[in-house]
């Protein structure tokens, strides 16, 4: 299979890891990064040896005043591309759609983006082969990728009638913890159901899934509590089993010191990952709950970091490099220390 040659543009927090995450592929090629930016984030792109791109020429000139060698705008970047990842802000992403239709270059977006964009959304466990050779789609956000990773096992296992769930999300991304967020109080979403459970049907329209949300003051991750009606009995095991088909849900012990979000988050930084990233879910199997047909159980979620083995398994698929989803999935997990 020939090399695709991929790019980024936005190196934000989704950006930047992403950006590693393409760079750690045998059947890839990162070509660069695009942005406006030309500050810290940037300066770290540079040190990775990153190609740095300017999206707009004041950002060239930004960067040319701060000691940033660009190789060539927008339309230069987008030149070497068989595919542009956009991790850009939400809205800007959008923006950008007819610029990329108008070059006939295949894209992928991020959950802040409407699935209307580009007609597609994304979770590799459940609708990879329906991305094959596509000229985009959405990979859906972080909450979203983690309730189709805990529902899908259950649908395939035929135990899932219907879910509902209650969603804590953090405030802010941790760096911008000093731009905003809030403090001191919690914020229901006003709506219910809340927009991820809508947003999971994108993905998979069989599903019966309500959602409820609170945003909370913390910005670590988000933690999910749910209460799913089973299709018939079943035993703690069999639930616990169907959940170990997915590589990427990692089951996780209250017993073991694992009692919080900050005690899973120091794990995985005590496990070498960057930034500490946790790409899967991470599920209490000892404080899940079977009782009759009814199952109740909680995860936490890293908003920074559980999108990225989705997001190189979309550029697999829209791209062809690889025609089975259970392979990319593999070939991914490996090369983030997914075990």
């Amino acid at each position: 299979m020939k090399m695709k040659y991929i790019g980024v543009i936005g190196y934000g927090v989704i950006g930047k890891r992403v950006a590693d995450a393409i760079n750690k592929q045998e059947d890839m090629k990162l070509v660069g990064v695009c942005d406006i930016i030309s500050d810290w984030r940037l300066q770290n792109a540079v040190r990775n040896n990153y190609d740095i791109y300017a999206a707009t020429s004041e950002a060239a000139n930004e960067m040319a005043t701060v000691g940033i060698s660009s190789q060539g705008n927008l339309q230069a970047f987008l030149e070497k591309l068989d595919l542009v990842v956009d991790c850009t802000p939400k809205k800007i992403a959008a923006q950008n759609v007819a610029i990329y239709k108008e070059k006939g270059l295949k894209y992928i977006l991020q959950g802040g983006e409407k699935h209307e964009t580009t007609g597609h959304s994304f979770s590799a466990e459940n609708n990879y082969q329906t991305a094959l050779n596509l000229a985009a789609t959405r990979v859906v956000s972080c909450n979203t990728t983690s309730i189709l990773r805990t529902l899908t096992p259950l649908k395939k296992a035929n135990l899932l009638e219907n879910a509902r769930g209650t969603l804590l999300r953090r405030a802010t991304d941790p760096w911008e913890s000093h731009l905003g967020g809030i403090m001191n109080t919690m914020v229901p979403e006003r709506d219910i159901p809340s927009h991820q459970g809508p947003d999971a049907q994108s993905v998979d329209p069989e599903l019966d899934v309500i959602t409820c949300a609170v945003k909370i003051p913390e910005t670590l991750s988000h933690m999910h509590y749910w209460h799913v009606k089973l299709s018939k009995q079943a035993s703690k095991e069999e639930v616990l089993n169907a959940f170990k088909t997915s590589s990427r849900i990692k089951l996780i012990r209250y017993d073991q010191g694992l009692v919080s979000n900050n005690t899973i988050k120091e794990m995985f930084l005590d496990m070498g990952r960057p930034w500490g990233d946790m790409y899967e879910v991470a599920l209490w199997e000892d404080m899940l709950k079977v009782v009759g047909d009814e199952l109740f159980y909680a995860y936490v979620v890293d908003n920074q970091a559980i999108v990225i083995p989705e997001t190189i398994d979309a550029i697999r698929a829209l791209t062809g490099i690889e025609s089975e989803g259970l392979k990319s999935i593999a070939q991914t997990n490996k090369s983030l220390g997914i075990v």
